[in-house]
């Protein structure tokens, strides 16, 4: 994929949603689509490969991101931080995009080693496997796979065959997707995805369900209608049923009989009946000895049609399966609770009222950690992140406001957890660090004092929140210059915080100026650029007050700002950026829905702000650095080459990405008495230093050459001159005297890669020049020469090895690479081939050492 499809490219990248529309993409308004085409092969994705949950991600409508589409056995809430993900980014799901392959990582161990960024917004234990999803034969997404470390080790080998089928699965069901839309003669659909993530339940292990029969008894006459499961649930055959009261009474035990008399008490006198329980008999198992099925009444009295009748109306319900469950878990010495997959409590017993000190009503629905305030504490969160996404057993310590200690276990699956709560003694020793330790991520020595109650209210950031800080850090890290710092911000808080538009801007000379923008209005920035400090915006008093600001909603900011410009945003935040105590800029967040900025999140994003300073004041002065550096490196090559009748020459240049930007490649052409000199050479090394004895090189050949000295001589002459100067360096150098008239050249090389040749035919072929050492290793070294003849119409192609080199692979088929890519391109324009030679390197992400080409086109 190019990069400039794979990353932002300037200030603009879509943040709304798509909502459809009639260009036939499958989009918001064809989510339907997307999950009968993807729910069914992602859950047979996580069956084959063992895995305990799923994810796919599909490429946004700008292809510069992947966007989370459906999720299935883990909390889409975890996954926040990583619903939409730049393709360019280094992280696993972008990398199995970009490349087009499966990848596969067992533990995190070695995910830490390949993707240090995704570890630290997730610091769990999972394995994960990542296939890229095609479409009509092209790569529109990536299907994830989770699986627990703890589980048998499987060999990457077996990953991509565990995959394949629910991959081809997914390719065939999207493939139709692209085909003509339903209902239409002509278009197609575009798969991409701009929204939120849909969740998708995997199959729920069989248990057995509650059954419910329907009765009516008339209390004045004793009769009785059921229908056929209250006849089962009794154990009365429809054949064998009168229809009374008496019927009934046979089949319940005697010692529950009270039960049934007092539904009709509670009937006549309540006007109804809540959860009689009784036992009826149970002959189903076959046995002389029958056994009791545990049923329960409920109902209420009605009227009959004479306005005498008295009728109860009633529900028979099998109380045996997930009633007797709980009655049982109500008699344990230990609380016992259960939390759906997003960390809500869906139960608590008696006994964890308790010990929590807090109500079931008040906890249902609710995080624990949000209604308990001593469960506050962010690592108190964290347990429940790491059990749910490591899928391991995980337990932990906690003190009670009250001095007392409680040890909490977490059970997790797919579809929740289960949580055991008891009294124990305090942390001591080796027990004090097996119970810290066995949770994700503790720290031991903090354990203790993590566990103890807070003096007063807590405000600290959720565990999400604190991720949001960690992957932002760990982003900025490896940001260079203010475009990569601009970018990771971008790419971070949007998706993060559900941000819809974002601008930064810094300060120079007293004025505001705009350095990126995403989500919003054409031309809507325009009228803020250059403000100056004195200007009465909410931007620019962040900055000057240091003080961020938040406003939920647009009543909020008109009172604050009356007569501000406002867009279709409805909630804002500007943040100041301050970097040691010096104004850097501001950065300024909008939401397209009113939004509540809890203090945790006004926390977070405060921190964050101070971050993206940080970063942005290092990157300025980078850039700063790196402008004196080009300055340098572009005074030192030519500006423009000689015009030679007969030849067409150019030459490209690429600084390596790592350093300053400069190194010590160079080429030159130069007209001697006897025709022109092709020359290009490379000293070692990646600084001003070698830049600097570039030049002098570069200066020394072209005094050699002017004094019309044959090659051989300049070579040589250029060898003493670098021994002579001391500058502990070696270069290679590749020297061609061409004489335009006849096509005769005599070539020297010292050191340097073989040049390449094409034919007028177009065949190309490696120059298998005789060569000597590099210049600066031997002072009296000798360097032959090798004629050769050019025809009209040939190409001769100088490079350094910074074309060739890549990592992973040797020179020779780096060279080869390069002369297929000469013989196949047309020769029409030079400056063409010439960018078509350079393409690939110029589109790489890292490029170890600088690059440099000379074509010369003889006619």
């Amino acid at each position: 994929m190019d990069e400039s499809a794979a990353v932002p490219d300037g200030p603009r990248s879509p943040g709304g949603r798509s909502r459809g529309g009639g260009d036939g993409r499958v989009r918001t308004g064809d989510t339907g689509r997307i999950e009968d085409a993807l729910t069914a092969p992602l859950i047979e994705a996580v069956r084959d490969l063992g895995g305990y949950g799923g994810l796919v991600y599909l490429r946004s409508r700008d292809r510069r991101s992947l966007v989370l589409a459906l999720v299935t056995g883990v909390p889409r809430s975890l996954l926040r931080t990583w619903w939409r993900v730049p393709v360019g980014g280094a992280l696993p799901m972008a990398e199995a995009y970009r490349r087009d392959e499966t990848l596969w990582l067992p533990d995190e161990r070695a995910t830490m080693v390949r993707f240090p960024h995704f570890t630290a917004g997730l610091p769990y234990s999972f394995g994960s496997a990542y296939r890229p999803v095609r479409a009509a034969g092209e790569v529109v997404g990536v299907l994830v796979v989770l699986r627990s470390a703890a589980r048998s080790p499987l060999d990457a080998d077996a990953v991509e065959p565990a995959l394949r089928p629910a991959g081809q699965a997914m390719e065939e069901r999207l493939t139709r997707l692209t085909a003509v839309p339903p209902g239409t003669g002509s278009g197609a659909y575009r798969i991409e995805y701009d929204d939120e993530p849909v969740g998708v339940r995997l199959p729920t292990p069989a248990v057995q369900p509650v059954r419910v029969g329907l009765i009516d008894w008339d209390l004045d006459t004793d009769r009785c209608t059921a229908d056929d499961e209250a006849l089962a649930l009794l154990g009365i055959g429809r054949a064998d049923f009168g229809g009374t009261m008496a019927d009934i009474e046979a089949r319940v035990s005697p010692d529950d009989l009270h039960e049934l008399r007092a539904s009709r008490h509670d009937a006549l006198t309540l006007g109804r009946v809540r959860c009689r329980h009784f036992r009826v008999r149970d002959d189903s198992a076959g046995d002389e000895e029958a056994g009791y099925r545990p049923v329960e009444l409920w109902g209420h009295l009605v009227r009959g049609g004479t306005g005498s009748d008295r009728i109860l109306v009633g529900a028979l319900v099998d109380a045996g399966s997930g009633f007797t469950a709980a009655e049982a878990a109500e008699r344990l010495p230990d609380g016992l609770f259960s939390l759906d997959q997003d960390g809500r409590l869906t139960y608590a017993n008696r006994r964890c009222e308790e010990l929590l000190g807090g109500g079931r009503e008040a906890l249902l629905g609710r995080y624990p950690w949000e209604v308990i305030t001593w469960l506050r504490d962010p690592a108190y969160e964290d347990r429940y992140r790491a059990a749910m996404l490591s899928q391991e057993q995980v337990s932990f310590l906690v003190r009670h406001p009250t001095g007392n200690w409680l040890s909490f276990v977490l059970y997790p699956d797919v579809h929740g957890l289960t949580g055991r709560v008891h009294p124990t003694g305090p942390p001591t020793g080796a027990e004090a660090v097996r119970e810290a330790g066995s949770a994700a991520g503790a720290v031991p020595e903090a354990a203790a004092a993590a566990a103890a109650p807070p003096p007063g209210p807590v405000a600290a950031a959720r565990a999400g929140a604190l991720y949001h800080v960690v992957q932002m850090a760990s982003v900025l890290t490896q940001a260079v210059t203010v475009e990569d710092v601009c970018r990771a911000v971008s790419e971070q808080l949007l998706p993060a915080f559900g941000v819809r538009e974002l601008a930064l801007y810094t300060v120079r000379e007293g004025r505001m100026y705009l350095l990126w923008e995403s989500g919003y209005p054409e031309g809507f920035l325009a009228p803020f650029e250059g403000v100056t400090l004195d200007t009465q915006l909410p931007g620019v008093h962040a900055l000057t007050t240091r003080l961020p600001l938040f406003f939920e909603s647009p009543e909020d900011l008109s009172l604050a700002y009356p007569g501000i410009t406002l867009d279709r945003m409805s909630a804002w935040s500007f943040l100041p950026l301050i970097a040691s105590g010096h104004p850097v800029g501001s950065c300024i967040l909008g939401w397209d829905i009113p939004h509540r900025f809890t203090a945790d999140e006004r926390s977070a994003l405060t921190a964050l702000s101070g971050l993206a300073a940080q970063a942005l004041e290092r990157a300025r002065l980078y850039d700063a650095e790196s402008a004196v550096a080009r300055g340098l490196q572009e005074g030192l090559l030519p500006h423009r080459l000689p015009a030679v009748e007969g030849l067409r020459t150019t030459g490209r240049y690429l600084p390596g990405t790592q350093g300053m930007a400069i190194g010590g490649d160079w080429y030159d052409v130069i007209t001697t008495g006897r025709g022109v000199a092709l020359v290009i050479g490379d000293v070692e090394g990646h600084s001003v230093g070698a830049a600097a004895v570039m030049g002098q090189l570069r200066s020394a050949v072209h005094a050699f050459a002017a004094s019309e000295r044959p090659p051989q001589e300049v070579i040589t002459h250029t060898n003493r001159h670098l021994a002579e100067l001391e500058a502990d360096v070696c270069a290679t150098c590749c020297y061609i005297e061409l004489d335009p008239r006849t096509g005769r050249a005599f070539a020297v090389r010292a050191g340097h890669p073989p040049p390449l040749l094409r034919h007028p035919d177009g065949h190309a072929e490696t120059l298998d020049l005789v060569g000597g050492v590099m210049l600066g290793v031997q002072t009296d070294a000798v360097y032959p020469v090798t004629a050769l003849t050019l025809a009209p119409g040939s190409v001769l192609a100088l490079y350094t090895d910074g074309l060739v080199e890549q990592p992973g692979s040797d020179i020779e088929t780096g060279i080869e690479e390069v002369r297929r890519c000469l013989a196949d391109t047309p020769a029409d324009s030079v400056d063409h081939l010439a960018d078509r030679l350079v393409r690939t390197a110029r589109r790489a992400r890292e490029r170890p050492d600088d690059v440099a080409l000379l074509l010369t086109a003889y006619r």
